[in-house]
């Protein structure tokens, strides 16, 4: 008897231990229901009404207990009759207000489309004392990262489970996000089928490939590298919220893919990867590095709301060929005429999309030019600068803006 109450406890470990495994390898299920707070604080705009509801976040920390309350803003049309679709709004990292997503809902709402602004872990409302919003959500931590990243998606979960709640809305939901936001919403689309479309500003997918080619988060990545991680082994580290691995192409849900050709923050690859990831993607490419969005923020918030009305009325949206946003360069000119000097360029001509020949109207502290390049590597090119004092050679380490 003793024998078998050893087998039996030890049959018993092991089947815990698998559990204990099983629940490390896979996304957390859907969050538990809650019963939600009314909205509140209304406020009324020239198009919708404004409320405010917050509910606890299914991933919690004690450290950080002001990162534990998610709260939304609700946009609802003024001339709605009856329930509308809905879209979530996801803001790019360190947003220190939602100035973006308002104009964004307010391009939906002029549509009859509310709109529901969640601010992501550490950002806005959920910003720890001390710190700056955003500042603790990348860290050079994959545990860490993983944490966040599930948190997001659970947020978001809850969100709609809120929006199934209400009679407002009509069982339609949309999710945008830009940049960070865009990240997230690629994750949340890819396991939660209640999301019928989805647009993705300046996105990607392979969040290991991010963190290793991104501009933005040189020194997370150096310190990962010190506590000995390559960009393979991160990539093991994140495989639990990767979106590349819950995506598939018989996904036929719509999407809309907005990237920037020249995306020193996102990496065009990674844009690419989540392109070809996507089961019905419309794709638009703008010339421009990641933050030259803002030359053209009011017209790509504009398109997203289109897709949006579109899609949610059953009909076939078609991505625009192009969109004019200008390409705009700053760097160091190194020439034989004005030494060494910075200063900001509009491209005029390229040789080709990836910009490897162009010319670029330049301007510095020492006047108007002009430099005709060749990129030789990245972000570094040699050709012949133009001034009015003179022509010569000259060399040009830029990044497109």
């Amino acid at each position: 008897m003793a024998a078998m109450a050893k087998f039996v406890m030890g049959f018993c470990l092991f089947g815990w231990a698998i559990a204990a495994c099983a629940t490390q390898s896979s996304l957390p299920e859907r969050p538990l229901r809650i019963i939600f707070e009314p909205m509140r604080n209304i406020v009324e705009r020239e198009f919708a009404s404004e409320y405010t509801v917050s509910f606890p976040s299914p991933i919690t920390s004690s450290a950080y207990p002001s990162n534990n309350i998610v709260r939304l803003r609700v946009f609802l049309p003024t001339d709605r009759v009856g329930p509308v679709p809905v879209v979530i709004l996801l803001h790019f990292w360190g947003a220190t207000d939602n100035a973006l997503e308002e104009e964004a809902a307010d391009f939906l709402v002029k549509k009859g489309i509310a709109a529901i602004l969640v601010p992501l872990p550490y950002h806005l409302s959920r910003t720890p004392s001390g710190f700056r919003s955003g500042e603790l959500t990348i860290q050079p931590d994959p545990a860490m990262l993983r944490e966040t990243m599930l948190q997001s998606l659970q947020d978001v979960r809850r969100t709609i489970d809120w929006i199934e709640t209400r009679e407002e809305f009509n069982g339609k939901v949309g999710i945008g996000g830009t940049s960070l936001g865009a990240i997230v919403a690629t994750l949340c689309f890819a396991v939660d089928q209640r999301i019928a479309a989805s647009s993705f500003i300046l996105g990607g997918a392979d969040l290991a490939g991010i963190i290793w080619g991104s501009s933005r988060v040189v020194q997370q990545r150096e310190e990962l590298r010190r506590r000995g991680f390559s960009e393979a082994r991160l990539r093991e580290e994140l495989a639990l919220v990767e979106p590349l691995n819950y995506l598939t192409k018989q996904d036929q849900r719509p999407s809309f893919l907005i990237k920037a050709r020249h995306d020193t923050v996102v990496p065009p690859a990674t844009s690419d990867k989540l392109a070809e990831a996507l089961g019905n993607p419309r794709i638009l490419v703008i010339e421009t590095g990641h933050y030259g969005g803002i030359l053209v923020q009011r017209s790509l918030v504009s398109l997203a709301a289109r897709f949006f009305e579109t899609t949610f009325r059953g009909e076939d949206f078609r991505a625009p060929g192009r969109l004019y946003a200008p390409t705009v360069r700053y760097g160091v000119e190194l020439s034989g005429t004005s030494g060494l000097q910075v200063g900001v360029g509009f491209d005029i001509w390229k040789s080709n999309v990836r910009s490897d020949g162009f010319f670029t109207l330049l301007l510095t502290p020492k006047g108007i030019g002009g430099y005709l390049g060749y990129q030789v590597s990245e972000g570094l090119s040699l050709g012949l600068s133009f001034k009015p004092t003179g022509t010569s050679l000259a060399a040009m380490w830029s990044v497109v803006f």
